[in-house]
């Protein structure tokens, strides 16, 4: 790559942005290109600082007739430039928890909607046992399921074969095309082998950072969270301060 190269893919990317106008940008995990500046010393004369220099030019000339929303995803917070985050550019964060047991029967729902299921599957009872996987996790299993239930009709498929070679006739011969899927579904078998090897991708570790971060942000507004107007208005509030006393004093006494 050469010098300068990446400052320029960011711009490219934002006048395609402004051309292509209303549009959203969708930068995933922007701590690659975003990490706080500073502590680039041996990276290419600080490559990865200007890079983040560029974003936050390319960000600040994105006004309200512009019609471009940004929007970075991350799961490493806290390794953002603080300049990301400020009015303006990223200025609103949403914190995207692990799915509940409602959330995560749903995603099932989803990820096995065109996939034949044996009903006496309770995919119910496979989210109450899946507390804090994520949709990857849970994508997971369902791919090992299924990836299970291909491995053992080819198997089937295979001993079919050996029988026909055995008994003589011609293994070669098309197989006629109404015969039936040994394995038409995905069963009990097939979801027990697959979460025996499913495992968590979040740990607890991890989320309490996240909700730490979270916190944070709320609680860095400054105590504005508590402002309120004077219930007699400004004219209430200021006699209400002058009663206190504390309209007449001097700065310069």
């Amino acid at each position: 790559m050469w010098f300068g190269e990446s400052e320029s893919n960011i711009r490219d990317i934002f006048d395609k942005a402004r051309a292509a106008a209303p549009c959203v940008v969708f930068l995933d995990e922007l701590d690659s290109i975003a990490k706080s500046r500073g502590g680039s010393q041996g990276d290419a004369g600080g490559a990865s600082d200007r890079v983040v220099n560029q974003l936050l030019t390319e960000m600040d000339g994105m006004t309200s007739k512009k019609n471009v929303f940004v929007i970075g995803a991350t799961n490493r917070p806290e390794q953002l430039d603080n300049a990301l985050c400020r009015p303006g550019r990223l200025d609103t964060l949403v914190y995207v928890p692990l799915p509940d047991q409602a959330g995560r029967e749903g995603i099932l729902k989803a990820q096995l909607r065109k996939t034949p299921v044996a009903p006496d599957i309770d995919l119910a009872y496979i989210a109450s046992k899946t507390h804090g996987f994520s949709g990857a996790d849970l994508g997971f299993i369902t791919q090992r399921a299924v990836k299970l239930a291909i491995k053992e009709s080819i198997g089937i498929a295979i001993e079919k074969e050996k029988a026909r070679e055995n008994a003589g006739e011609d293994v070669k011969m098309e197989e006629d095309a109404d015969e039936e899927d040994p394995v038409p579904e995905l069963t009990k078998r097939h979801f027990e082998e697959a979460m025996s090897t499913a495992r968590r991708s979040v740990t607890d570790t991890e989320i309490r950072r996240y909700e730490a971060f979270s916190q944070s942000m709320k609680n860095s507004g400054g105590g504005s969270a508590f402002f309120r107007f004077p219930e007699n208005g400004a004219d209430g509030g200021a006699a209400e301060q002058q009663q206190n006393g504390e309209g007449n004093e001097d700065l310069y006494d």
